[in-house]
């Protein structure tokens, strides 16, 4: 009976319930829609998984959500919502591209240095809402809602200044070959993906030691101690404006590397925005499916990216790709609704255990 209570009282068997759904309901709209559903998910695992070039695509399209997913992840562990991840994300990609483009360094170190540049440009974008939240009693959702608006115009803005933009393209010119991070060439041509990067390494790192810090050290207990409660954490003399601070500049840094991820390894410079790149928001899909965990994040987000690049493939099949939104709508909505599973499965087994109890003691009268 423990095992099973351990199992029910668990996040995983909720993840994948959610999942199954989420398929299940994608496969009705797709009937409904004249679309065969076997042949739709058929066209999407083939997009995944066929071909070595595709998953060494489903890692590449990974990383950048793997972050933004820790961004957000890391920010619900210390009781934050940070929905400004967009913002960040795109403020580290445009100081990666600006470092890139106007710094002369030796290949490795140039892109290090990019790199940082984001982490620094993220951190500081999230600290900002921070120290409005801390210092004046701002909202932080709605900083965080209005910063990912500032960042999106001062990137276009920056995007269109001469010596920046390409003459060519509505977007800047490419960064320099020494500040990529791509794979060696001789990967890139085994693997037919030229876009292959350092990218999920440096995400499944990040993962790790944000993992350690959360659960191994002071700074990580006081993390998740404000979370659980604010007042009962600042009563055991742990500073919460503090950790709040910290915080949502570490969440920060963490999606500005998500940008500069996009931006080395990806693109190699950033277009001019019609909307939302979304990658900050679907980074709090990345972590609800992860349950908030920075390990279960790499896994979540790998099936993001998955899911991603094999839509791409499902026009082959005539079926529209906007099915992948509504499967991960559809996970996102039942894992939002776990709670009240966990409470039901709860209630029934503690009534299980009360009639049995009751039962134990009739026989023993």
């Amino acid at each position: 009976m423990k095992t099973k209570k351990n199992i029910w009282e668990g996040n995983f068997i909720y993840i994948i319930f959610s999942i199954i759904i989420g398929f299940l309901v994608g496969a009705i709209l797709l009937v409904i829609a004249g679309v065969d559903p076997m042949a739709t998910y058929s066209a999407l695992l083939d997009g995944v998984f066929s071909d070595k070039k595709y998953i060494t695509y489903d890692l590449v399209y990974a990383a950048p959500y793997i972050l933004t997913g820790l961004s957000v992840a890391f920010a619900f562990k210390t009781g934050v919502f940070n929905i400004g991840a967009e913002g960040q994300f795109v403020v580290g990609s445009l100081a990666a591209v600006l470092v890139g483009l106007f710094l002369d360094l030796p290949p490795v170190i140039h892109g290090i240095v990019a790199i940082l540049a984001a982490a620094i440009a993220g951190g500081i974008w999230g600290a900002i809402v921070g120290l409005l939240k801390v210092k004046r009693g701002i909202n932080e959702v709605l900083s965080y809602i209005m910063f990912n608006w500032i960042a999106f115009y001062l990137s276009n803005f920056v995007v269109t200044k001469p010596g920046i933009k390409d003459d060519s393209v509505e977007a800047t010119r490419m960064v320099k070959d020494s500040a990529r991070i791509l794979l060696p060439e001789n990967l890139r041509i085994a693997t037919r993906c030229s876009s292959a990067n350092w990218g999920i390494v440096i995400a499944i790192v990040a993962a790790l030691l944000l993992w350690f810090v959360i659960s191994k050290t002071t700074m990580g207990y006081q993390f998740r101690a404000v979370g659980l409660s604010k007042t009962a954490s600042e009563y055991g003399g742990i500073s919460s404006s503090r950790v709040f601070l910290t915080s949502m500049a570490l969440s920060g840094v963490l999606a500005g590397i998500g940008g500069s991820v996009l931006t080395l390894g990806i693109n190699g410079r950033i277009s001019q925005f019609a909307g939302q790149e979304s990658f900050g928001f679907d980074g709090i899909t990345v972590a609800l499916i992860a349950g908030s965990n920075p390990i279960g994040c790499i896994f979540s987000g790998i099936f993001y990216g998955a899911m991603k690049y094999g839509g791409n493939k499902l026009t082959l099949v005539g079926a529209p790709k906007e099915v992948v939104n509504i499967i991960m709508g559809t996970i996102i909505f039942f894992i939002a609704i776990a709670l009240l599973f966990k409470r039901l499965i709860k209630s029934a087994q503690e009534k299980k255990e009360a009639k049995k109890t009751v039962v134990v003691t009739e026989k023993e009268d």
